[in-house]
């Protein structure tokens, strides 16, 4: 079954005055349980394509599928609804509160829903334990490292079981071991939580840990080693 289906998406950017394709009738299929790279240069595409299938953006043609929801069906409220049972986000510069601690920063998806705080905490401890962080969880960000603070990213974009993650520049800001050790983690949650894994990258390094890569180029995707 596949978890996300574009068919024949058209999504463009005023300009100015001009008007900017930036998706011209594109396909994408992701099956569930796939880890798929995309890449491509700065402004190729990439991001927009991320936001549509989280549904933080609307195409102006064309169908949308994740999770089993026609996207463009739904109202705002309904959108930001399915959102949150179903959609996770891992950015680049993690979007950690400073103030809070890891384990309050993970918790801060749950508090939009009606579980009670005893629940709300038990599913914090579980997310902090997948991610190997359980002994940070008392730990502001400013404490942590990049690869920890990136830990912690990840355990909140879990936290509420989404079916699918959005990583847009997951190891961009991070060495070399740290992002191996996010890019294993995100393969291990993947192949044990059966998470469909959506990322975009730069990095072919990065690009080598997904089950498929594809090229976003002039609107459009490009498997990888296959010519244009």
């Amino acid at each position: 079954m596949d978890a996300v289906s574009l068919r024949q998406v058209i999504k463009s950017y005023r300009r100015g005055r001009e008007q900017v394709e930036v998706l011209h009738h594109l396909d994408l299929t992701v099956p569930e349980g796939e880890f798929l790279a995309l890449m491509g240069p700065s402004g190729s595409g990439k991001t927009t394509i991320l936001n549509l299938i989280g549904g933080l953006d609307r195409a102006e043609a064309g169908e949308i599928i994740v999770a089993g929801e026609h996207l463009e069906k739904l109202s705002g409220g309904q959108l930001a609804k399915w959102r949150a049972r179903h959609i996770g986000f891992v950015f680049q510069f993690y979007n950690l509160m400073p103030m809070l601690s890891a384990a309050a920063n993970v918790e801060l998806p749950l508090l939009l829903t009606n579980l009670s705080r005893a629940d709300r905490k038990k599913h914090v401890e579980v997310a902090l334990e997948m991610v190997g962080l359980s002994a940070r969880a008392a730990h502001k960000p400013g404490e942590l490292s990049g690869g920890q603070q990136q830990r912690v990213g990840i355990a909140r974009a879990i936290v509420t079981d989404p079916t699918i993650l959005l990583c847009d520049e997951p190891t961009g800001d991070l060495d070399r071991q740290s992002a191996d050790d996010i890019l294993n983690l995100l393969q291990r949650l993947g192949r044990e939580q059966n998470k469909t894994i959506v990322m975009v990258t730069h990095d072919q390094k990065a690009a080598d840990y997904a089950s498929r890569t594809l090229h976003v180029d002039k609107g459009a995707l490009i498997e990888a080693g296959v010519p244009a």
